[in-house]
């Protein structure tokens, strides 16, 4: 057989690739080109479009009126102690967890969503208590779970107990089921909270004294590690395994896996790179390769964290008036779901990768009324990565009245966004940052993506964001190679009110030939003020960075243009004062990036910018 080289591999990918996932306990009727376009009124008004994503949600979701308590069922209260750990992922400290031995309620709350599920639907209550769980809250269709007052779930701090029940058996790395890691298809450890291929399931609390804690600063109950967060670089013991170091249980080289591809292809992806096989790095490999989900197998013997809740390919999803905390990866992501009513939720969760809420791949969504303290982004709408593009886009998302503190970007694209995002809506958010001057907010308005993702971001509306105390004062900044004769440093990592970095994180993709499109963002009535320091009173860094596409990050064959970003409208804002006054902006590779009275410093702005 003829080797196949990258360039003609992706079509023949794309078939076993559907296959794959439309075969056992596979995605259910919409198969993997991403949802059906849910139906909107054409309006000119992108605003009105917007209303009717809200209006989407007027009628609550229904179950039957009947409840399976989870003490009827064999369910007992944990009592918890005090032990050493990490409460935020900056520092060691005491955490709370269930005392050893303490009674497992999990086959209780198992048991109860099965008879839920049999009686054709209903509510399973977990009452006001400490209840310790050796295994994920499974969600089936027509179950409502719902946490009381007072209520707080500790799920166990052991990957065992997330790679028993899985739908795949691995063999030495557990029983697994099919998830998602940052864009990329895999066979891994169980969400905490999981569904796929569910339709009308909701998880709720009666108030932020509902709590899903996911334990991930406390030490794994098998002394094997410092917990779940010890799985990353940041909090891994010193010489131990983590998921950015080469992983031994990776092979030396992707022959075995993808004997289709010839030695110049297999070279290519495999990069230059020393750790390529640790396993974040190891995942996306393997898409680029065309390897198939199923030969994705991470689970036990890998790093590759699991979500503290995550559906995929569900319809009609409700997460509603609970806090989240101690979350092991990212904290709430729906995958490939449609109708997602994400509403009243608060997140404490400063870890690596602590993102709030990451909606990827779906259609007709609304973030209400939320809290956000997070470790990594508040919000970051995602859409796959690499090759794994069979989901489909993001799209209708509406994001309102909520309250963001800690964090990366407070509203995020990307970076996982290949197969696209538009129709993202953001109003009357309060981006409070409350802890500037411990842990301040990097930036409130972030697009990124770079030369490896390939996809579209594009119509994307903000209006109505207040800051009251700023974003990040301390740049983070990043040398651009954009051609000129010394690369630019520019502010992309944080200290902008508004960041556009079109070349993030290039150089851990060794593969970057997909060039992404960046166009019609509008950002109106934006007010950040100033916060007093010793040097004196500022609000940002820079009012705001638009890094298009960096040309010289390319990396793929010829004749592919590099398209600028273009259509940018930012009105009506006022960004305070910045300490870098004298360039209170940067601009490469974009066009017709319109002010229109926009203040700086006190000086107002009316032109078109290029760069």
């Amino acid at each position: 057989m003829k080797p196949i080289t990258e360039t003609s591999m992706n079509n023949d990918y794309s078939i076993r690739r559907r296959q794959l996932l439309k075969g056992a306990a596979a995605l259910g009727a919409a198969g993997v080109y991403g949802l059906p376009l849910q139906a909107f009124a054409q309006t000119p008004d992108p605003w009105a479009r917007a209303q009717q994503i809200v209006d989407r949600f007027a009628t609550p979701l229904a179950f039957p009126k009947r409840d399976f308590v989870i003490t009827q069922f064999g369910a007992k209260p944990c009592k918890v102690h005090q032990v050493e750990g990490f409460p935020t992922i900056e520092a060691k400290g005491q955490v709370t967890t269930p005392v050893p031995g303490s009674p497992d309620s999990h086959p209780a709350l198992k048991a109860a969503i099965a008879a839920a599920s049999k009686a054709g639907g209903g509510r399973v209550l977990i009452p006001k208590g400490d209840w310790y769980l050796k295994g994920p809250i499974t969600l089936l269709s027509n179950v409502h779970v719902h946490l009381a007052k007072g209520a707080h779930v500790y799920f166990s701090a052991n990957p065992r107990d997330y790679a028993r029940d899985g739908d795949y058996d691995c063999g030495a790395n557990g029983r697994l089921v099919l998830s998602r890691w940052q864009g990329n298809d895999c066979l891994n450890f169980s969400p905490l909270v999981y569904a796929r291929g569910q339709k009308n399931i909701a998880i709720t609390g009666d108030d932020w004294t509902s709590i899903l804690d996911g334990q991930a600063g406390v030490p794994f109950e098998d002394g094997s590690g410092p917990g779940w967060w010890g799985m990353n670089r940041k909090g891994a013991s010193k010489g131990a395994l983590h998921q950015g170091v080469n992983n031994p249980a990776n092979p030396a080289s992707l022959a075995a896996l993808a004997p289709q591809l010839d030695a110049a292809t297999l070279k290519r992806i495999q990069g230059g790179s020393a750790d390529w096989r640790a396993d974040e790095k190891f995942l996306p490999a393997l898409s680029e390769a065309g390897v198939p989900a199923e030969k994705r197998i991470f689970g036990l013997g890998h790093f590759l964290r699991p979500c503290l809740v995550e559906f995929i390919d569900c319809e009609d999803v409700l997460m509603a008036g609970y806090l989240s905390v101690n979350a092991p990866f990212w904290i709430h992501h729906p995958v490939k779901c449609r109708n997602v009513h994400f509403s009243k939720v608060r997140m404490e969760s400063i870890g690596p990768n602590s993102d709030g809420f990451d909606p990827e791949s779906c259609d007709t969504v609304l973030v209400d009324g939320c809290w956000f303290n997070t470790g990594d982004d508040c919000i970051a709408i995602k859409a796959g990565k690499n090759t794994d593009i069979g989901y489909g886009p993001t799209r209708n998302v509406v994001i309102q009245n909520s309250v963001m503190n800690s964090g990366h970007g407070a509203v995020t694209l990307g970076s996982e966004m290949s197969a696209g995002i538009e129709h993202v809506y953001a109003q009357r958010l309060d981006v409070r940052n409350m802890h500037w001057a411990t842990d301040p907010l990097n930036t409130a308005i972030r697009l990124k993506t770079n030369m490896n993702r390939g996809g579209f971001l594009r119509y994307f509306y903000v209006r109505d964001m207040t800051l009251p105390n700023g974003v990040k004062l301390k740049p983070s900044l990043y040398a651009q190679d954009t051609g000129s004769a010394t690369p630019a440093k520019v502010a992309t990592g944080g200290g902008a009110v508004i960041t556009f970095d079109c070349n993030y994180a290039s150089s851990f993709d060794d593969i970057r030939s997909r060039p992404p499109e960046v166009s019609d963002i509008h950002i109106s009535n934006v007010r950040a003020s100033n916060v007093q320091t010793k040097d004196g009173s500022f609000a940002c860094y820079q009012a705001f960075v638009v890094l298009g596409p960096v040309a010289r990050s390319y990396n793929g064959g010829e004749g592919k243009p590099v398209l600028p970003v273009k259509n940018v409208t930012i009105s009506d804002c006022d960004f305070g004062t910045a300490i870098n006054a004298q360039e209170p902006w940067f601009v490469h590779n974009a066009t017709d990036v319109t002010l229109t009275n926009v203040t700086i410093g006190g000086k107002r702005y009316d032109e078109m910018l290029k760069g």
